[in-house]
């Protein structure tokens, strides 16, 4: 007779494909570029499942962003990007670094956004 297969703990969730993860982190991409001083920054953009869609935040210093709601990962990198350049940003790009647990090596290209 076969032994019962235990039922699915909580903790194991957090290991299904990003296609089932309903909510939470998803993401992490990488931003650089130049700061409202011309200093050099680098820094991981968070990305986040949401029940509307995805958002995005990152931290430079003191100061928090985090993007508006959108319907896809690209534009809610996108949205971060021009709230940076609202607050005098130059020179960004940025990068996918993590899917879910799995890091990319920095094999991702690059996605430059122009200086508005």
């Amino acid at each position: 007779m076969r032994a019962a297969v235990p039922p699915m703990r909580r903790g194991l969730v957090s290991s299904l494909p990003l296609t089932f993860k309903k909510e939470g982190l998803i993401e992490r991409h990488q931003v650089e570029g130049s700061d409202p001083s011309d200093r050099y920054f680098n820094r991981s953009i968070q990305v986040n499942r949401t029940a509307q869609g995805y958002t995005a935040s990152v931290m430079y210093e003191a100061l928090t962003v985090t993007g508006q709601t959108r319907p896809t990962i690209p534009a809610a990198v996108a949205s971060i990007v021009e709230k940076l350049q609202e607050l005098g940003f130059t020179r960004i790009r940025t990068r996918t670094n993590f899917k879910g647990q799995r890091y990319l090596a920095e094999k991702e290209t690059w996605v430059d956004y122009p200086d508005k």
